[in-house]
């Protein structure tokens, strides 16, 4: 079990949303320290967190970060982006630069921060995905959070021999400014949070945060005419 109390984490996107639901949580459930980044630090509210600035997609800029916080013993992989360019009508560099923020940002952060946690003893990598992970009605949003979560899954195996525990976080709508402009019923940034947090803390390998998520995974063992009804008629 990973125990929360007492660590010290790193929030990727921690200035708002679910990132900053998180920051609030962890102090709640008794973290020691908690890095809050953002591209612009003084976004950063808490007044207990310290605030770090972070660029996913800069490489210099994680590595500054992983030099400002070598005590960290969890790292969550939050910030994100929603381009959701389309395949056929979108300039390709929209699509690239979907991957470059939700697929190469985390991995150039999961690479900088691993031998900080297991210099620490081990710890924990919380990755926030999607429900679009599983279903693609998102143009290259979705296939970047397919990508993160294929890389999520591949992580769990190459860190786990180095006492490092992963636990992939799969939420559909939430009320954040992501999701600002969509009409649809919308999970709280704190209850989606606290059950990512209670994932971590009993070592679960998925959290599924929402009743649609959970329907979406059940389905992917069915036809895919089930899963796209748009394809049945």
């Amino acid at each position: 079990m990973t125990a929360i109390a007492g660590s010290t984490v790193l929030v990727t996107g921690g200035s708002r949303g679910i990132g900053k639901a998180l920051v609030e949580d962890l102090y709640t459930r008794g973290a020691k320290k908690v890095y809050a980044t953002a591209r612009h630090p003084r976004t950063v509210t808490h007044p207990d967190a310290v605030a770090l600035a972070l660029e996913v997609t800069d490489p210099a800029s994680v590595a500054a970060a992983a030099a400002a916080a070598p005590d960290v013993t969890i790292l969550i992989n939050n910030a994100g982006a929603a381009v959701a360019a389309s395949y056929l009508t979108s300039p390709i560099e929209d699509v690239r630069r979907e991957f470059e923020t939700n697929f190469y940002g985390p991995l150039l952060t999961t690479r900088a921060f691993v031998p900080i946690i297991e210099a620490n003893g081990g710890g924990h990598l919380l990755n926030v995905h999607s429900v679009v992970s599983w279903i693609a009605l998102g143009g290259s949003y979705s296939a970047s959070k397919a990508a993160f979560w294929s890389q999520t899954n591949s992580l769990r195996l190459d860190l786990k021999p180095r006492g490092i525990n992963v636990t992939g976080l799969h939420v559909g709508y939430v009320d954040t400014d992501l999701a600002a402009r969509i009409d649809a019923p919308k999970s709280s940034p704190a209850s989606v949070a606290a059950l990512a947090l209670d994932g971590v803390e009993t070592d679960a390998y998925e959290v599924l945060a929402d009743e649609v998520t959970r329907q979406v995974k059940a389905g992917l063992s069915g036809d895919l005419g089930a899963l796209y009804p748009q394809l049945a008629h």
